[in-house]
């Protein structure tokens, strides 16, 4: 294949990556072969460049150092333009090792920076920036369902096994044990009785029918 067969390949998918990626992400391939006037097929021009413009100095230093024999491309690198700041990346097209073009997306940083700077300047106004260090830390669950949780563990742990290696005896008796703590009275009890042994809660409704052995 020549090396204008392999650029026209990548230039047919530039249509495709811009409309994937968006308005806000430039396609664009060079032919390194033209160093002046390389661009040879862009899409979503966020740059305000156009197909016959010189590549850039990373470019010609990607080419000049030989840097893309020993890496397929180079990706998230930050790059500028007197339109704005950008996230780019960089395929290197290859044809028998030889480098004949680029690959390149850039993506329009602009809009993130202004929703970075809006989110920044709102925790600044509510101050919460940094949680502060303090001797006091509140739990906001409800203290009751916070604690039916942890007792309904603590049963659980105290039988010794784990709920996935439980037999059906074991299960019966953790929950029959539950029962007669009062445990299972407490409002969502059995839904967190179910979780926890990772069964359905028609089946703890079951292991509470079975005689405890």
């Amino acid at each position: 294949m020549t090396d204008r067969e392999l650029l026209q390949i990548y230039i047919g998918m530039v249509p495709f990556l811009a409309e994937v990626c968006g308005p806000g992400c430039e396609v664009v391939v060079h032919d390194v072969t033209d160093p002046e006037h390389s661009l040879i097929a862009i899409r979503n021009s966020v740059s305000g460049r156009g197909v016959g413009d010189p590549m850039t100095d990373l470019a010609r230093e990607i080419q000049k150092k030989g840097s893309y024999t020993d890496a397929e491309y180079l990706a998230n690198y930050s790059g500028k333009s007197k339109e704005g700041e950008f996230l780019s990346s960089t395929y290197y097209i290859k044809n028998e090792g030889r480098l004949i073009g680029l690959l390149c997306i850039n993506k329009d940083m602009a809009t993130v920076q202004e929703t970075r700077r809006a989110l920044q300047a709102l925790l600044e106004r509510f101050n919460l920036t940094a949680v502060q260090q303090s001797d006091y830390v509140e739990n906001l669950d409800n203290p009751m369902t916070s604690m039916m949780h942890n007792r309904i563990a603590e049963i659980i742990a105290e039988s010794g096994v784990a709920p996935a290696r439980m037999s059906l005896r074991e299960k019966v008796r953790v929950v029959h044990r539950m029962n007669d703590e009062g445990v299972m009275m407490m409002k969502g009890a059995v839904a967190e009785i179910a979780a926890q042994l990772q069964v359905s809660v028609p089946t703890v409704y079951r292991y509470l029918n079975k005689p405890e052995q």
